[in-house]
């Protein structure tokens, strides 16, 4: 499979919806995550990312132009032990649950499926990073209607053993803009990750589109202590980037 540049496929799409990349620095020493959401209402870009614990969640900017809770606040991040969960919806907490309750990341998804906002029937898409005695393996999961169908659910899962270094994963919710949108076809593209962890959350925000754009995270885990550092850009709010 090619390797892609991540900012050539962001400024290509004027909407991939949310995205979400895992891979692993050049140097082979850090796990790389970013997860990012984007708006066409304004239901969807009221909002912002804030820190929750080890993990962030979603929040309206502005409380009072808040219409529809559902589909857009939950937590796209949280940490279980030596794993981070990534995710575009509620679903971060299935996967967080059924995890501690000894279930696999696939396992705990067979209770989900995609969003119920038809006719676009949003793809659910989630990934778990899992960094444990020095080693460092990721997954990706995609639920997805069949053609717009809600009747059917199809399941992908893609697991990343002993990824290599300077490369990434990257998954997102819509091939496209469109009405209605056309879900995520394929596998995860194969992107490159850079070292630095400043210079991969600016690239990703100044690639993704200028109108639809509205928050980004990025967090670079150390695969030998588990310290990390974590970046956060909200559109909505003053940005050095």
């Amino acid at each position: 499979m090619e390797i892609l540049k991540i900012e050539q496929e962001l400024r290509e799409n004027s909407y991939p919806g949310r995205g979400i990349i895992l891979g692993k620095s050049p140097d082979g020493t850090k796990a790389a995550a970013a997860y990012f959401i984007m708006g066409r209402s304004e239901n969807s870009r009221n909002r912002i990312f804030v820190e929750d614990g080890e993990g962030i969640r979603t929040q309206a900017f502005d409380p009072s132009k808040l219409t529809d809770p559902s589909l857009i606040i939950y937590a796209p991040v949280r940490v279980l032990g030596n794993k981070t969960i990534v995710t575009n919806g509620d679903q971060t907490d299935t996967i967080y649950e059924g995890m501690d309750r000894q279930l696999t990341f696939e396992q705990s998804l067979r209770s989900r499926e995609f969003e119920p906002d038809g006719p676009n029937y949003t793809p659910r898409i989630s990934g778990i990073m899992h960094i444990e005695n020095g080693t460092y393996n990721y997954a990706m999961s995609i639920l997805k209607s069949s053609d717009g169908c809600p009747d059917s659910c199809h399941r992908f899962t893609f697991a990343y053993e002993n990824p290599k270094a300077g490369e990434g994963h990257f998954i997102h919710t819509y091939q496209c803009d469109g009405n209605p949108l056309p879900s995520y076809e394929g596998e995860p593209k194969r992107i490159q990750i850079p070292d630095d962890i400043d210079a991969f959350t600016e690239l990703l925000w100044n690639s993704l589109n200028e109108d639809n754009k509205v928050s980004l995270f990025v967090r670079y885990i150390d695969i030998e202590t588990g310290t990390y550092e974590t970046r956060i850009v909200n559109k909505n709010q003053a940005a050095d980037l």
